[in-house]
């Protein structure tokens, strides 16, 4: 009955319960029970040969890279004030902050 279930429906819109049903049939995963929703997806897809979902990775900025950047918004700020587009200021300053948050975290996680 489960092995319909996963014909009809992929596997992540199966609830948890369904899922275990089918690891459980499976007999090769181990751990079926402590597994969270994923984990269970990601086991049952490399026990069928399915492809898994590919994560995307996200790109490493140095302290040095956040800087240059904030520095560049700085002189696109003083060109949109020169312009008197305050909207477009409050967007870069709103940018900057953020910036230099990400700078401060990444500073005290290095220490």
């Amino acid at each position: 009955m489960t092995e319909e279930k996963s014909t009809e429906k992929p596997l992540e819109k199966l609830t948890v319960k369904e899922l275990k049903e089918i690891a459980l049939e499976m007999e090769v995963i181990q751990g079926v029970s402590a597994m969270k929703k994923e984990e269970l997806i990601d086991a049952i897809k490399e026990v069928k040969g399915m492809p898994l979902k590919k994560v995307r990775e996200k790109s490493i900025d140095t302290i040095v890279d956040l800087k240059q950047k904030m520095s560049a918004l700085r002189e696109r700020k003083a060109e949109l004030r020169e312009k008197g587009d305050k909207p477009g200021v409050a967007r870069i300053r709103r940018r900057i902050s953020r910036l230099k948050k990400r700078t401060r975290r990444m500073a005290q996680s290095a220490t």
